[in-house]
């Protein structure tokens, strides 16, 4: 099947002739249009890492709402943690690992918090924390 006229196929792949200006204000040197087309070529080369490394850069900025979501992540698990601490002490049941596991996430909370008055409240769970797991130690040396 043959396609002909100015909509054909010919046209579709045929590379556009460059016009002079009508002023002649401008033309480029052919050191200038080689440079150009080298520029061109290395620019293309570098598109696909620009454009990982933006998505990349994208990726590293923490928006308020995820920072704070991970903070109320990281605050829940100390409170459930706290919570099944207080069950088993009732219980007569709390363990060195129960509070090594505490203390582990009271450190984690510390090292990216900024407030001091969350400092100050971390500092008394993590005392507390500190007595139990003496007196765990000392009852079990008797």
């Amino acid at each position: 099947m043959k396609i002909s006229g100015p909509n054909g196929a010919g046209s579709v792949g045929a590379a556009r002739q460059s016009r002079p200006s009508a002023g002649g204000a401008f033309a480029p040197t052919p050191m200038e249009q080689a440079g150009s087309a080298e520029e061109a070529t290395r620019l293309e080369s570098l598109e696909g890492v620009i454009t990982l490394s933006a998505l990349l850069a994208l990726q590293g900025v923490d928006d308020p709402l995820s920072k704070r979501k991970r903070a109320v992540g990281r605050a829940g698990r100390i409170l459930d943690l706290l919570d099944e601490l207080k069950l088993a002490l009732i219980d007569g049941e709390a363990s060195s690992a129960m509070l090594d596991r505490l203390v582990g996430a009271v450190r984690e909370e510390r090292a990216v918090t900024e407030d001091p008055r969350l400092d100050a409240v971390l500092d008394q769970i993590e005392t507390r924390a500190a007595v139990e797991l003496a007196k765990l130690g000392r009852s079990r040396a008797a």
